[in-house]
């Protein structure tokens, strides 16, 4: 495309594939299909860019968001190739403004459905995170969970209790759901110097992983969380990751309360919240983590050693916002701010070879 791909991201079970771009377009790629594709959406009410997409377990429906406090939310069942808001499919609007405590607009950076695919979860920069339910059609949740944006949300699991965020304010929380009277997180996670821009749940309950704009990702175990943050002098707080190179007297840093159990370097986190996750657990068992970066390539560590295991680079020429690895096969897809979504796989890599997805 000719404009930025900042979301990308496989189907549950790999058959499909969705790219969202700041132009307004979302395709979905019919993997099986030859990478045909399925559906070609055309964004409603589009403030800056989809700042993130999310398809719904049964695969029926696509949810996305920008910088608005509207969810948008596309039925992608059809047999429609080109989809057109309320003309060829069913595209509606979900306000997350309609809420008691809320008098104002705000963005949306990142949306997830349930495993049940009944509700959405949601993080903005208003500090809070929101939860819809789809069933009964209305917001059920609101948390003024940071003091900072709210850059990612994750489910923990498939049973829905427990969700995890990652704010500007450097913090990950984790929230429980059966026990929010008091809207105070079960637990606070300290370690990273600056905002977190993605979370990834291991889908154990119990492990996630953060990337951060201290230019780390952190593995995080809710076994050693505490109720509150300590405090500490952040002597890096006049650096901004939207304006220039992470200072190089910065990477020795350290916080002092650390509470991650491992950490990973080697890549860039620059301009723009660039995504981490884990491995597949069918084809690998979630030994390696994986991140686009701002240098134009992806990086993939050892879960265990830490250690940088591959590096795919040659082909994008300016950032990688989002990858995706294939749950069942060795392949891995990633978009860049070049507009072009690339799929490597093991020979194409062994060759430094991509093809590039029209």
């Amino acid at each position: 495309m000719d404009s930025r791909a900042y979301v990308s991201q496989f189907s549950a079970d790999g058959s499909l594939f969705v790219a969202g771009f700041q132009g307004s377009h979302i395709r979905i790629y019919d993997v099986d299909k030859g990478w045909k594709v399925h559906r070609d959406i055309h964004a409603r009410s589009l403030r800056w860019t989809i700042s993130d997409a999310s398809l719904s377990p049964d695969q029926q429906f696509l949810v996305y968001s920008s910088l608005a406090p509207i969810i948008h939310i596309v039925n992608v069942g059809t047999a429609a190739k080109q989809s057109y808001a309320n003309i060829t499919d069913i595209h509606d609007g979900l306000d997350f403004s309609q809420h008691e405590d809320v008098r104002y607009t705000f963005g949306i950076f990142s949306v997830k459905f349930s495993s049940d695919g009944r509700e959405l979860v949601a993080g903005s920069n208003d500090d809070s995170i929101y939860v819809y339910d789809l069933v009964a059609n209305k917001l059920t949740l609101r948390l003024p969970a940071h003091h900072s944006d709210v850059n990612t949300v994750a489910f923990a699991d498939e049973t829905g209790h427990l969700i995890y965020s990652g704010s500007d304010d450097n913090l990950c929380k984790v929230w429980d759901r059966r026990c929010l009277s008091t809207e105070e997180p079960a637990g606070v996670l300290t370690g990273h110097l600056h905002g977190i821009t993605h979370i990834d749940s291991r889908g154990d309950g119990r492990c996630f992983i953060s990337n951060g704009k201290d230019q780390a990702i952190k593995m995080w175990d809710i076994r050693k969380m505490t109720s509150n943050a300590d405090s500490y002098e952040d002597r890096t707080s006049n650096w901004d990751y939207r304006y220039s190179r992470y200072p190089q007297q910065y990477k020795q840093l350290k916080h002092p309360h650390d509470q991650s159990i491992a950490t990973y370097r080697g890549h860039s986190v620059l301009r723009t919240l660039i995504r981490c996750y884990f491995s597949p657990a069918y084809s690998t068992g979630q030994k390696y983590i994986y991140t686009g970066s701002y240098d134009s390539s992806v990086c993939i560590y050892d879960v265990v050693s830490g250690s940088q295991v591959a590096k795919l680079k040659g082909y994008h020429q300016l950032a990688i916002r989002d990858c995706s690895w294939h749950p069942f096969v060795p392949m891995l897809v990633s978009s860049s701010w070049d507009g072009r979504v690339a799929k490597w796989s093991r020979s194409s890599c062994q060759q430094e070879e991509t093809t590039d997805l029209d």
